[in-house]
């Protein structure tokens, strides 16, 4: 059985039909993957018995497949009275999974600042938040921005993870389709071409964000 071009493009409406929950998915879990990872390191750097806990929840975190993170949300949880939908499961996965990576991220931008900035804006009475948020993180944003892309696209194909809880993302209906039709190549490329496109949207984004922000610092 041959690959049908006019089979695949047929199915072309159904999975894109898909798209906008991949899609919030997809952004739900970066936004929320970037606070948990931002709050990590800030947390890491406090120093003490804090800094050791959350150096050990970064690396559990990491250390896990994140399907085993998923499957404890998903079966674990209501044991003990917590009971969530998937798509919440799906999002809250994701973002502490890769909330794990975001944070070495951020601790690469935090390490290349030069430490004159901190205490030069600690000189101009700038509170710890407002040197953060105001000084530091204008240039560290430039100097991660490449990986945070990389991490985007990752949570962006990691979606798919999600069909395993009932979550209707594309490749999901990809597969829903192929088992109607027991054809698994056409649906499977397509869903495969839309990824790819919609990962290169991304770098594209990623890209334009750098520029933006290298204008910006050199004003």
């Amino acid at each position: 059985m041959g690959f049908d071009a006019g089979f695949a493009l047929s199915t072309l409406p159904t999975i894109l039909a898909s798209i906008w929950m991949t899609l919030g998915v997809a952004v739900a879990a970066a936004a929320g993957a970037c606070i948990l990872g931002f709050a990590w390191e800030i947390l890491r750097r406090s120093g003490g018995g804090t800094g050791y806990v959350v150096r050990f929840l970064i690396d559990a975190i990491r250390s896990t497949p994140i399907l085993a993170q998923l499957y404890f949300l998903y079966f674990v949880l209501p044991f003990y009275g917590i009971t969530l939908p998937a798509l919440v499961i799906g999002v809250l996965g994701l973002s502490v999974y890769y909330s794990g990576y975001l944070a070495e991220v951020f601790k690469a931008g935090f390490d290349s600042i030069p430490a004159g900035q901190a205490e030069a804006a600690k000189a101009l009475g700038l509170s710890r938040a407002q040197s953060i948020f105001l000084v530091i993180m204008p240039q560290m944003l430039l100097n991660i921005a490449a990986p945070l892309g990389n991490y985007f696209v990752s949570i962006l194909k990691a979606t798919p993870y999600l069909a395993v809880l009932a979550v209707p993302e594309m490749l999901g209906t990809a597969f829903d389709i192929a088992s109607d039709t027991f054809r698994y190549a056409e649906p499977l490329v397509v869903a495969g071409a839309v990824f790819l496109s919609l990962a290169l949207i991304i770098a594209q984004l990623v890209r334009r964000m750098e520029l933006r922000l290298l204008a910006r610092l050199q004003r």
